[in-house]
């Protein structure tokens, strides 16, 4: 069960081999906090996982939440296409870290399981027009950082240190293997 809508983590799940139903957690995310921001990725993350895990307290809940950090300052999502606008701006030429908090919850079982990933991404230098004509090319208004690196196409991004996956949405290689070993699910084969 995942917590939420993003298509681009079904996708990711679906390639991996699950069967994933999308059940949107309707909470309202934390926009701050004290700690590290990580902490503030894996908070929002359980309160999705959570919020759904109680409903179905059966299934197995996956609950996550990306956030861009440049110099210590998060870009969630951003406000309009100038907010966008300014982030990628402001990324250009520039090394930024994609850090998802995930949350895995059996509420049945009372197992909740949680953890970040961290991946440093270099963008190449943009000018005003090439960050203008992306931002026309994507929806950028429901992505961290006002990106999607799925559809990058070497346009942006000059390289990924870390897990990939985690840039477009989800750190497959942990999550798959936090399942295993957590709730002892393995991915079905299409």
């Amino acid at each position: 069960m995942l917590a939420s809508r993003s298509p681009r983590r079904r996708e990711l799940l679906a390639q991996a081999g699950f069967i994933t139903v999308c059940e949107p957690a309707d909470v309202e995310e934390v926009l701050e906090s004290e700690g590290p921001p990580a902490a503030l990725a894996i908070a929002n993350a359980e309160l999705k996982a959570m919020s759904v895990a109680l409903v179905r307290p059966e299934d197995i809940v996956l609950g996550a939440d990306t956030i861009v950090v440049l110099d210590g300052e998060i870009f969630g999502k951003p406000r309009n296409i100038a907010h966008a606008e300014e982030m990628l701006d402001r990324m250009a030429g520039r090394v930024h870290e994609v850090i998802t908090g995930v949350c895995l919850v059996k509420w049945a079982r009372r197992t909740i399981v949680k953890f970040s990933e961290v991946t440093r991404v270099r963008f190449r230098p943009l000018a005003a027009a090439q960050i203008r004509e992306y931002l026309a090319s994507i929806d950028p208004l429901d992505k961290a950082g006002a990106y999607a690196a799925q559809e990058d196409g070497g346009r942006l991004i000059e390289c990924a240190e870390g897990s990939f996956s985690n840039v477009v949405g989800l750190p497959m290689e942990r999550t798959v293997e936090s399942l295993a070993r957590h709730f002892a699910f393995p991915p079905r084969n299409p």
